[in-house]
Order: C-alpha cells, then structure tokens, then sequence
C-alpha cells in the first residue's frame, strides 16, 4: 500500500486519489451475443453459453425441491444455527423498513397519499467464483420476501460436476425459495431478464457478479424487452477513518478482510496518526504470510492506500469525497461524527464493529453502492423491491378551492380539454 500526507498532495493529486480507476471490461461485445442469443434461443442457448463459458453440460436447469431439501439436511450444525441467527437479526432490521406511509391534506378536503406495492417478479443472481457465497442469498432472499415479491427467481452458477454448491442451496430452502436455477453468468442474467422455456421472466434482477454479470446487467437494462437492475456492482471498497485510539493490528485485520474480496478490491486508511500508519502498514505485511488467500490479497491495486491527515475534520471531508461501499470509524467518540458522514453505503462505528458483521449478520445489508456511487444510490433494502404508488382522493369541495389554479395553469400552457376536466365537474 503506498503512503500519501494530505498537505502534499496538489489538487489533481487529490482527485487522482478518490476517482476508482477504470478497468476497461472488453467484455461488452460478447456479452451482448450472449444476452442475445438467449433472447433468441432461450434454453438451447443458456446450455451452450454454460458448456462454453463454465464448461459444464447442464441437460436439466432446474434444482429440485428434493435436492434443496438435501442441502437443508446436509448443513453442519455449526452453519445452520449461523444461519438462522443471521435471518433472524437480517429480518429484524428489513421488516422494520417496511412502513406505510402518511395521508397528507395539502387543502382542506384534498387529501394526497403514498403506498407501496411489490415488484411481483424478481430475479436473484448469487454468484460463487473463489468461493460459495450463502450469505448474499440471504441479503437478496430477506427482503424480497419481506416485501411480498409472489415470484422469486434465482441464479447461481453450477460447478464442475453440474450442481449448485449446498450451502448456497440450503440458505435457498432456508428462505422457502422454489424457482432456482443451476445458471451463471451473463446467460443467467439473461435468461432472467428475457424469460426462456425453463426459467421465468423477471421484472427486475439483483445480486453482485463478476464483468461478465455486471455488462450483462448493463445491456439488459436498456433493452426494451430486459429487466431493470438493482445497481452494477464494482470491486469491494473499505476506508477506514482512525486515529491514534485504534489498535493497529484491528485495522490491518479490517483492512485484509476486504482485500481478500478480489484482486480488484480497494482498501484505504486515512488517518491523523503517523504512528498508526506505521504500524497498520507493518501488521498488514504480517498478517498477510497467514492468509489462504494471500495471493488474492497480494494483488490489491495501487488505489489502496494509506492517507495521513492533520485531524478528524479532513478525514470525513476525505471520506465524503471517496463514498466508500464500506467506511469503518474506528476513532474516540466515533457515533458523535455520524451526523458529518454525507456519502457511504455501510458504516460502522466503532473499534468492536467490523465489516464481517455487517457481511454476514449484523442485520444490515451487504449489498451496497461502490465506484463512488455512494454519492447518490443507497444499498439494497425492502423499498428496493416494491415500488411506489401515489394516491388522491379530492371531493367537490376540495376541487372547487383548487379550480381556479388549475383553470390558471391549463390555460397558461393552452390545454384546453384541461380546463373542460375541471369545469365540466361544476356545470
């Protein structure tokens, strides 16, 4: 990880630290052809893409409810209690998101209000490259039952002798999913988004992959006949903002954990102790020659980084600036700051609070805005999965105070047959 001072950086310096550097994917035309073809051509495609892209022939697309139930059964008891304790506290946190929302009288007797409605069909995509991952059917399956979605769809890539791991099938069968499908990659998000013979057509997909997934997400959503998406998702991201209170060998920890995410992951430090810097950068370089995953970790990019400040103040202007994925404050008094954090996806507060928790079973949700897309997205919740319905309900009284400002606005932009829906109501 390189080391920067804050004081010495010129402002092209500054902005060369906040701004992700583009990857170009290179990936876009093929992915095209295979969203495409399973356009076209439905199963015979997704099959062919599998074989090609997986190598892996999969005559039948559909897990059984039967093999479900024996991923259920097969569980440790060690990762089943983990798991009910991670549904628990997730559907704690998700069910408490979903609230109705007021009527408002903007004039006597007009009265205005908003309710929501589920996306009925939706599709989820849980990816497995290095490693399973049953956690994220959890953060997809929760609140899409939470909030009465009637048809869920999910995705996940077969491995080498055609099956879908267990432990992502026994979080499945945990959440009472049906619709599951031995399908990866960019044929997966278009089969979900097209429909096939085999799979149903989704109104909207969620879920992280890999560049294959992320273009394929990308053209389906501006395909007329595609699907709308949840977000695209970059490399994982963690900053943590520390001072001289932290203990160096946590934020090395913390900062390892997310590195071994991806070779592509970004993990910065900034903080106002020189000190600590030191340290963090020697215990990183320690606790490396210990990890399974140190080649992975090894290959962070050269945006990670640690970044020292003269206080608190330009750490969080710092931060604000990045709009981190994950921001971990690991500073004295951490929660009196949280009203200054204007852009991050998750935060935790704290020196007792890592972002393993929040991975796995704090109850918040994994799935979070990255590449700086903080500065405007939210990361998944209930309200993701339902839209929006505005509602008004005006009698004869309450039109009759709002007729003369809507005579006035009709005939400004020259709607005639505006103005007539109004009168005709009073002739």
């Amino acid at each position: 990880m390189k080391r920067y001072r804050r004081d010495t950086l010129s402002p092209a310096q500054y902005r060369a630290l906040i701004k992700r550097p583009f990857r170009a994917l290179q990936v876009e035309e093929v992915v095209k052809q295979i969203c495409l073809g399973v356009k076209a051509r439905g199963d015979d495609a997704v099959r062919k893409y599998t074989a090609q892209f997986d190598s892996v022939t999969v005559d039948e697309l559909s897990v059984s409810a039967a093999t479900l139930e024996e991923a259920a059964a097969g569980l440790s008891h060690e990762l089943r209690e983990a798991m009910h304790v991670a549904v628990a506290t997730l559907h704690a946190f998700h069910s408490a998101q979903d609230q109705r929302l007021s009527r408002i009288e903007t004039l006597p007797d007009v009265c205005c209000w908003r309710e929501r409605r589920p996306i009925e069909s939706v599709g989820l995509y849980v990816p497995a490259g290095t490693a399973p991952l049953p956690s994220t059917v959890l953060m997809l399956g929760i609140p899409a039952k939470i909030a009465g979605c009637s048809n869920i769809v999910l995705c996940s890539p077969p491995r080498g002798d055609g099956s879908v791991d267990p432990t992502v099938l026994a979080a499945v069968a945990l959440l009472g999913i049906r619709n599951v499908y031995r399908i990866g990659g960019a044929q997966a998000i278009a089969a979900m988004a097209y429909g096939t013979a085999a799979v149903p057509k989704v109104d909207k997909i969620f879920g992280p992959g890999n560049r294959y997934v992320a273009a394929a997400k990308r053209f389906i959503a501006f395909d007329p006949d595609g699907a709308s998406i949840d977000m695209v998702a970059g490399p994982s991201e963690l900053l943590i903002i520390a001072d001289e209170q932290a203990d160096a060998s946590i934020v090395a920890a913390d900062l390892l954990s997310q590195a071994e995410h991806d070779p592509d992951s970004h993990v910065v430090l900034v903080t106002t102790s020189e000190t600590l810097a030191t340290s963090v950068l020697h215990e990183v370089h320690e606790q490396l020659n210990g990890l399974s995953r140190r080649r992975i970790v090894s290959r962070a990019p050269p945006s990670s980084f640690v970044l020292e400040v003269d206080s608190i103040d330009e750490a969080i202007a710092f931060s604000n600036d990045y709009a981190p994925e994950h921001l971990m404050m690991n500073t004295e008094n951490s929660e009196s700051l949280v009203s200054r954090i204007q852009n991050a996806g998750s935060v935790f507060l704290g020196g007792y609070a890592p972002v393993t928790a929040g991975d796995y079973a704090s109850g918040t949700n994994h799935t979070l805005p990255t590449g700086g897309t903080a500065r405007f997205m939210s990361g998944l919740s209930v309200e993701s999965f339902q839209k929006t319905i505005s509602f008004q309900s005006i009698t004869k009284t309450g039109l009759a105070q709002l007729q003369p400002t809507l005579v006035a606005f009709s005939e400004a932009e020259g709607l005639e047959a505006h103005k007539r829906a109004v009168l005709a109501r009073f002739d």
